[in-house]
């Protein structure tokens, strides 16, 4: 080979490689295709949801306090009641013939005391006697005799005070049975409305004794003020305040939202957990919302979910949630103090800030949470560019990357749900 044709075969090798370098270098330069947003100010709404049951304020659970048969269910559920209103009647039979004996036991000890009565004041008055005699004279009552008199005295006072006793006894015995005649009317606790009617005529009702569930007749709620009990996480609980507003949606009735205001939070957990698993557990806290206008027909233990606001912003400085990035930022040490490397890096919170077309890591200080956007407080200003999405592309962006926007389309789908 010639050296001429070597010359013109290196030319072209040299050519054809600059070629590729600048198609390579073009299509670099294009830079990631990226979501760009200008940081703006919007109204900003900080919430926390949760779910959980509604339930009456005042509710009370009718239970026997009595063993006896039901002869008589006088209401059925959603009957609205009056306080003092007939609700169960209990078989009375047994406990009539109970105070038909007490009764008779009362009357019994009342003239076993009045028989008592006159032996102590027959013994009184042989006792005066003898006492009278014997002053007199001591040989018309002897020693012995007048012992005997006080001695009958004291006992028939005794015998006395004894069958007052067993009146006082008897007397206690027929209110007890009194008292157990009367358990067999069950009445109404309150105003309210009947929720739940758990037996029926025939059966059975039996004392709670071990459980509520077991004595359990009917439950009467006062569904006047309506409250919806939920379930908000350990990591959430305090954020919220009392009075903060709600909006409440009951699954029951899912075109309609109901306001309210937090009226408890609790101050322990609502679910105890054993060492060994509390470490693996979510922590829940009861806390109780108080709606504003209940719907007339609702029951309770519907399902709710409720969505606390717990701050708001106006006009406020934001980005989007998914902006929001961490990188991690290694300490620079003083030329003259020697590098710390204890400290190790340290992660920190901010977005990519766009200008001419490259991308710059930025730490910024965000405050609440909307439900899109997050409050900026410091390290943006108005109409800085951002990007704003997609995911993948914010997490493996790093400094000075050319970016570009993404196409409409493209744009749109990242943005749709």
């Amino acid at each position: 080979m010639t050296r001429k044709r070597l010359l013109i075969g290196g030319s072209i090798t040299v050519v054809v490689l600059l070629a590729g370098f600048r198609v390579v270098r073009g299509r670099g330069d294009k830079g990631v295709e990226v979501r760009l947003e200008a940081v703006a100010r919007r109204n900003l709404v900080s919430t926390v949801t949760a779910s959980g049951k509604v339930q009456p304020q005042s509710k009370v659970d009718v239970s026997s306090d009595i063993t006896g048969r039901i002869i008589e269910l006088a209401v059925k559920e959603g009957d609205r009641v009056k306080r003092g209103d007939l609700l169960i009647r209990i078989d009375a039979s047994t406990f009539e013939a109970t105070v038909a004996r007490a009764e008779a036991g009362l009357a019994s000890a009342r003239a076993a005391a009045v028989q008592s009565e006159a032996n102590r004041g027959q013994a009184e008055r042989a006792l005066r006697r003898a006492r009278e005699l014997r002053t007199q004279s001591q040989n018309l009552v002897s020693d012995e005799q007048l012992e005997q008199a006080e001695t009958s005295f004291r006992v028939a006072e005794a015998v006395a005070t004894s069958s007052d006793r067993q009146v006082d006894q008897a007397q206690a015995q027929l209110q007890e049975a009194r008292d157990q005649l009367a358990k067999t009317v069950l009445r109404a606790p309150m105003d309210g409305q009947v929720t739940r009617v758990a037996v029926e005529e025939g059966e059975v009702a039996v004392p709670g004794t071990f459980s509520r569930e077991t004595g359990l007749l009917m439950t009467v709620s006062d569904l006047s003020v309506i409250q919806v009990n939920v379930q908000v996480d350990e990591t959430d609980v305090v954020r919220l305040a009392m009075s903060d507003s709600v909006e409440v949606t009951i699954d029951a009735f899912p075109d309609t939202t109901f306001s309210g205001r937090v009226t408890k939070i609790s101050q322990s957990s609502s679910r105890l957990t054993s060492a060994a698993t509390s470490a693996d557990r979510a922590v829940d806290y009861d806390v109780e919302v108080t709606l504003d206008n209940p719907p007339p027909d609702v029951r309770p233990d519907l399902s709710a979910t409720a969505k606390i606001v717990t701050a708001t912003r106006d006009s406020a400085l934001s980005i989007p949630i998914i902006a929001l990035t961490v990188r991690e930022n290694t300490p620079i040490s003083s030329e003259t103090a020697p590098a710390d490397t204890s400290k190790g890096t340290k992660e920190t919170e901010g977005v990519f800030v766009v200008q001419d077309g490259v991308a710059q890591f930025r730490p910024v200080k965000v405050g609440i949470a909307g439900e899109e956007h997050f409050e900026v407080l410091d390290g943006l200003a108005a109409g800085d560019t951002i990007v704003a999405g997609p995911y993948q592309a914010i997490r493996d962006l790093k400094d000075s990357t050319h970016v570009r926007p993404m196409k409409a389309a493209a744009t749109a789908a990242v943005r749709r749900p």
